[in-house]
């Protein structure tokens, strides 16, 4: 039987929503989504992983459940993350900490382990090696335009938001994942991504929904790091290190990148495994079987 139970963790702007699968008797993987993403990423290798040791999967700030960010404040996505996963941890009274992140969430358990290295026991990354990196001109040439468009988000008043039926919505998930994303998986994202604006369960056909995650995360891309700043942090991680790539996965770019970040890793860590399985970017949740052994095994070995 599926044991998973929803946890609410007090913040200082409301609260971090969570799904703790698994006994309550032993401290939890720590799992991180990606962005614009929810917990709702790990319904399916939770429930697998569970059956060896307990997740915790949670929403990170303005996704899912979780309460949005007060008006007027920005989102820098992984050092909010950074920071919520130090609230976490010390809410919960931990000494150290296994995190398991895909995508966006690999980028904040890779500054976590870098940054408070005595602190981590494992980090898991699916897809992501750590920030993505692009040229330094880029992001100069991006901030004005960002800082504009978070502005603009921010006064749009949240019942002028556009609203789908349950199929608008799904419809529209799967184009903007172009494939990644299966349908039954974009289905279960919707649990914690939509948000029923009329009375009834939301796998009510013809309900009125809107995204759950606050809009103005699409702006929050500011407080990226160069190429350079990456590996000074990829450095200082010397805890145990697993990476899983999905073939194809997602594009990167550059996407020499990725493996001269993990390079950069295996010279400090205690040991870092590398393996690249068939899939999307989001293999975890359309072929969990397929990544939850790897899992298993290093968690363990």
């Amino acid at each position: 039987m599926e044991r998973v139970l929803e946890v609410k963790i007090p913040v200082p702007w409301g609260h971090v929503s969570g799904k703790w699968w698994g006994s309550h008797d032993k401290q939890p993987i720590l799992a991180l989504h990606g962005w614009q993403d929810n917990a709702g990423t790990f319904d399916t290798l939770a429930p697998l992983l569970s059956l060896h040791t307990p997740v915790l999967c949670i929403d990170l700030p303005g996704h899912g459940f979780s309460s949005h960010y007060p008006k007027g404040q920005f989102y820098y996505l992984w050092w909010d993350g950074l920071v919520v996963i130090r609230r976490i941890v010390k809410h919960y009274g931990w000494e150290k900490v296994t995190i398991l992140g895909h995508s966006l969430g690999g980028t904040i358990g890779f500054l976590y382990a870098a940054t408070f290295p005595q602190d981590i026991e494992k980090l898991m990354c699916i897809d992501i090696a750590g920030p993505s990196v692009r040229s330094v001109p880029y992001f100069v040439q991006q901030t004005g335009g960002i800082v504009d468009q978070f502005l603009l988000y921010e006064n749009f008043a949240e019942d002028t938001a556009p609203s789908y039926t349950r199929d608008e919505m799904l419809r529209l998930m799967l184009e903007a994942y172009k494939g990644a994303l299966t349908k039954e998986s974009c289905e279960i994202m919707m649990k914690r991504g939509a948000k029923p604006l009329a009375s009834g369960d939301c796998d009510v056909k013809g309900d009125v929904f809107r995204f759950s995650r606050d809009s103005r995360l699409k702006y929050g891309i500011l407080g990226f790091l160069s190429i350079d700043m990456t590996l000074e942090y990829a450095s200082k991680i010397t805890c145990e290190v697993l990476n899983i790539r999905g073939k194809p996965g997602m594009k990167f770019d550059p996407a020499e990148n990725y493996h001269i970040v993990l390079d950069k890793i295996r010279k400090s860590a205690k040991k870092l495994e590398f393996y690249e399985v068939e899939g999307t970017h989001f293999l975890h949740l359309n072929n969990p079987e397929s990544i939850c052994p790897i899992i298993v095994k290093f968690l363990k070995s």
